[in-house]
């Protein structure tokens, strides 16, 4: 049985660890808090460029623009987006699972794969696979990214994708869905498409295109490539907060359960003892009556 001395020690262990969970949830809970307000803000933008591109797109005839071919899937261009750091629940193993989902559905169908990872836990774990080509790996990008940071990663895909090395792009993140509600998706890049269904503003059917609707097409669909990944990286970064919170939040509640049994465990302990001394008291007065 346990002591009581080290059920004292056990408790103040778990109290300092609780300590530790509850700085991190709140650190987690403001990070979350600007990470959803830079998503909010930066989502209407993402949405008017899609339907700018859409109305595009049905003036001119893309198909003759490279980032518009639609070739036969033979190579795969994959840009995982993932944590730098853990204690984030399921998150990164979520996204890891979807991964190598993919990495399994394109094996069987012939399809070649080339992986840019960004985040630390993406690139150790593609790091590790056999038969996997890793293309680059980009660490520690800042909440809000900036074009700068983004347009090496751009220039790659646009340039593959171009040159034929890639006949598809696709980037896998975590969408955030608002609250704390999150999951794993992945998303086409390129071929660029739009669907003829979407709504597009009275605003933009009246606009004039300069110097002519095709040279904006073709200028405004990197940006919108842009901006879809742009978009990817601020919805992945409030839904790693999202789900931080909620890990470090049963965290902490899981070590209140814990410091409550301990204690229990030591009061049951503290009174067998007790009732121990008390009988041996009573054993030997009643001995010396003898």
């Amino acid at each position: 049985m346990i002591s009581t001395r080290q059920l004292r020690t056990r408790i103040r262990s778990v109290k300092n660890t609780r300590q530790i969970t509850k700085a991190m949830q709140l650190v987690a809970a403001s990070k979350m808090r600007r990470a959803q307000e830079a998503t909010q803000l930066t989502r209407n933008y993402a949405e008017v460029a899609r339907e700018l591109l859409t109305y595009l797109s049905s003036l001119v005839d893309t198909r003759r623009d490279p980032l518009y071919a639609k070739r036969p899937l033979k190579n795969r261009l994959i840009i995982l987006i993932t944590a730098d750091r853990g204690m984030a629940g399921a998150y990164n193993a979520n996204l890891l699972k979807q991964y190598v989902e993919l990495l399994r559905q394109d094996a069987k169908r012939g399809v070649t794969n080339t992986t840019i990872t960004i985040g630390r836990k993406g690139s150790h774990f593609v790091a590790r696979l056999e038969n996997v080509e890793s293309l680059g790996a980009y660490h520690d990008f800042p909440e809000r990214p900036t074009g700068s940071e983004l347009k090496p990663i751009i220039a790659t895909l646009v340039a593959m994708f171009k040159q034929g090395q890639a006949d598809a792009v696709d980037v896998i993140y975590t969408k955030f869905a608002g609250g704390l509600n999150s999951c794993p998706v992945t998303q086409p890049l390129l071929p660029a498409g739009f669907e003829p269904s979407a709504k597009v503003g009275e605003d933009i059917r009246h606009s004039g295109f300069e110097p002519s609707a095709r040279a904006v097409l073709r200028g405004a669909t990197v940006r919108l490539v842009e901006a879809q990944l742009f978009q990817a990286l601020l919805d992945a970064n409030a839904a790693e907060q999202s789900m931080r919170v909620i890990a470090m939040q049963n965290a902490t509640d899981n070590a209140s359960d814990l410091i409550d049994d301990l204690t229990l465990e030591m009061n049951k302990s503290r009174q067998a003892a007790i009732t121990q001394e008390l009988a041996e008291i009573s054993g030997g007065a009643e001995a010396m009556k003898v």
